[in-house]
């Protein structure tokens, strides 16, 4: 059993997943950090200093002056602020790997269509090579 896990482990197919899963996991943070530090900010600054991450619903009828408080106190809040960052996020990283997917097609050069080998017969339809110039099956001369 160990020997067909380590066959499996080495195919090249396995290893480009845990290559991908890395590089992906790196990329996220690098966006997460485009998100909180660059792209949240100006937003916030626009919103009359609005910091999305404070905002939340206190349910315990006590009034907190931060969610930081409320949480200290144990009070039961809706983190809404901090779910708006991580739809934003989200839209964001969707986005991002959107554009990069489709520049990455766009490098990609479209193979190019394969001349056909066969052409076929007028006469009786069936498939010969391109170079012929009579049709082996009914023998009909065929035209250039």
């Amino acid at each position: 059993m160990l020997k067909e896990f380590k066959e499996f482990a080495m195919k090249g197919s396995v290893l480009d997943m845990a290559v991908g899963i890395i590089i992906g996991a790196a990329f996220g943070k690098i966006i997460t950090s485009l998100v909180s530090d660059v792209i949240m900010p100006p937003i916030g600054l626009i919103l009359g200093r609005v910091d999305f991450s404070s905002l939340f619903l206190n349910l315990s009828g006590a009034h907190y002056d931060s969610l930081a408080a409320a949480k200290a106190a144990g009070a039961p809040t809706i983190n809404y602020g901090l779910f708006l960052n991580n739809a934003v996020d989200f839209l964001i990283v969707a986005f991002v790997i959107f554009l990069v997917i489709r520049q990455v097609n766009r490098w990609k050069k479209p193979v190019p269509a394969a001349a056909p080998a066969t052409k076929e017969c007028p006469y009786c339809f069936s498939a010969i090579s391109i170079k012929a110039t009579r049709c082996p099956n009914c023998t009909s001369e065929l035209r250039a």
